[in-house]
C-alpha cells in the first residue's frame, strides 16, 4: 500500500509539473497513434501541442525531407478543419507537394516576408491567434529571448509553433520544448518492373525533449500515416548505368 501510495504521488507531482509548464495533451488521439514508437518519448505518451518545436536542417536535402515530415505531422494534427500559416523569407516548400500527405494546399496560409527580423515578428504575432493549428516560420537563426517569446505566445493560444532552422551556422540554446532532425533514407520499391522515387522514407533524431528523452527511429509514410521501418526491409536504391 505504502508503495501504491508513493506511485500515486510520483505520477500526481509528474502531471502538477507538466500543467506548470503548460503542457497539453494532443487534441486530437490519431496523432499520438500515427507517430508510432515515437510517442513513447513525449510527455505522457503524447505529442505537446501548444508549444514551440524546432527542426534543424544543414542542407537543402534535409530541409525537403524536414518540409516532408512536417507535411505528415500536421496531416494529422490539422483534422478536417484547421488551418496553417507557413511564414518565410525564402520559402522552401512546394505547395502542390502537400496534396502526397491528403493535405488540400489551400488550407495553408503562405506570408513570404523581406528578412529573418520580419519573420519572427509575424510569428509572435500569428501564434496568439487560436484560430490557426499552428503556424511554420523558416529562420536560420534564433537567439533564447526570441525563442521564449513565442512560446509564452502559444501557452495562451494552445497554437503549435513549428520552426525549420536551415543552413543554420550555431546551434544555439533555445526555449523550445523539443528540438529534431530529419535526413532522408533510400525509399522503399513501389513496384520492381516501376522504376523512380518510392514512398518518402526517413531518419528521424528526436535531440531533446523536455520532461521527456531523446530518440531515434527510421519511418516512411505510407498509407496516410507514419510506420516504421522494418529490419531488413528493402529500400529503393537507383542501379548505376554502366559505362559503354
Amino acid at each position: 500500500m505504502e508503495l501504491e501510495n508513493r506511485s500515486d504521488i510520483i505520477a500526481r507531482l509528474q502531471s502538477d509539473i507538466l500543467r506548470l509548464q503548460h503542457f497539453c495533451s494532443t487534441q486530437s488521439p490519431a496523432l499520438d497513434v500515427d507517430l508510432g514508437p515515437m510517442k513513447e518519448c513525449f510527455p505522457n505518451g503524447s505529442f505537446p501541442v501548444g508549444a514551440i518545436h524546432e527542426f534543424l536542417s544543414g542542407r537543402i536535402e534535409d530541409t525537403s525531407a524536414t518540409t516532408g515530415f512536417l507535411a505528415g505531422l500536421l496531416a494529422t494534427l490539422m483534422g478536417v478543419q484547421g488551418t496553417v500559416l507557413w511564414i518565410s523569407a525564402a520559402r522552401t516548400l512546394f505547395p502542390p507537394a502537400l496534396k502526397a500527405f491528403d493535405i488540400v494546399p489551400e488550407r495553408f496560409l503562405f506570408l513570404d516576408l523581406k528578412n529573418q527580423k520580419e519573420v519572427l515578428w509575424a510569428m509572435d504575432e500569428a501564434l496568439k491567434c487560436s484560430a490557426l493549428t499552428a503556424v511554420i516560420g523558416e529562420v536560420r537563426d534564433m537567439t533564447f529571448t526570441e525563442s521564449r517569446r513565442l512560446q509564452l505566445a502559444v501557452e495562451d493560444s494552445q497554437v503549435t509553433g513549428l520552426i525549420l532552422r536551415h543552413n543554420i551556422q550555431k546551434v544555439t540554446t533555445t526555449a523550445s520544448v523539443s528540438r529534431w532532425r530529419i535526413t532522408s533514407l533510400p525509399s522503399d520499391v513501389i513496384d520492381e518492373d516501376l522504376p523512380g522515387i518510392g514512398l518518402p522514407k526517413w531518419k528521424v533524431e528526436l535531440l531533446r525533449m523536455r520532461n521527456g528523452k531523446a530518440g531515434t527511429w527510421h519511418m516512411k509514410w505510407k498509407e496516410g500515416r507514419f510506420m516504421p521501418v522494418l529490419s531488413g526491409q528493402r529500400s529503393h536504391i537507383p542501379e548505376q548505368k554502366k559505362a559503354g
